[in-house]
């Protein structure tokens, strides 16, 4: 027979030693499962995946508050701003800009009119299409137009 281990002491009854055997199968199983689990790589790279992929809904949501916020700020700067300059802004003046602003106003209700009379339906249908994709794509519209603005730019420099 063996030596025990130095730190198991050795039974004194079988019934101890049926003990102290189970007890290593259990012990024995354990590391046999551990290492099983480490050995199964996909596994291991699902579950990694699945934490990466929480980790990055949790950073996601949290940059969405973020901008949230941000807007939220820059919106009430820029409130704050056109109050400050139409403060300051003579009565004349201020009354003149309303009589524009209300012309523009007739001018686009009457364009809009002449659209719907005069524009065939396949072209106000293919029209309000573009219109709703390029609000649903409005960061995709904004980098394009400034791209354009860019190459615009660098040929004016240019020529």
């Amino acid at each position: 027979m063996t030596q025990p281990p130095h730190d198991e002491p050795t039974a004194e009854t079988p019934e101890e030693l049926r003990e102290q055997v189970e007890h290593t199968r259990r012990e024995l199983g354990d590391t046999v499962e551990a290492l099983a689990a480490k050995t199964d790589v996909k596994a291991r790279t699902k579950e990694k995946a699945a934490e990466v992929k929480d980790q990055a809904a949790v950073k996601a949501g949290e940059l969405k508050e973020q901008a949230v916020l941000r807007a939220e700020q820059a919106r009430t700067a820029a409130a704050q701003a056109v109050s400050r300059v139409q403060d300051k802004l003579p009565d004349p003046v201020r009354e003149q800009a309303a009589q524009v602003a209300e012309q523009a106003r007739m001018k686009a209700a009457q364009a809009g009119q002449v659209w719907e009379e005069k524009v065939p339906e396949p072209v106000r249908a293919r029209t309000v299409q573009g219109a709703r994709m390029a609000r649903d794509n409005r960061g995709l519209v904004l980098a394009a137009a400034g791209a354009v603005a860019m190459v615009w730019l660098v040929c004016r420099r240019k020529g």
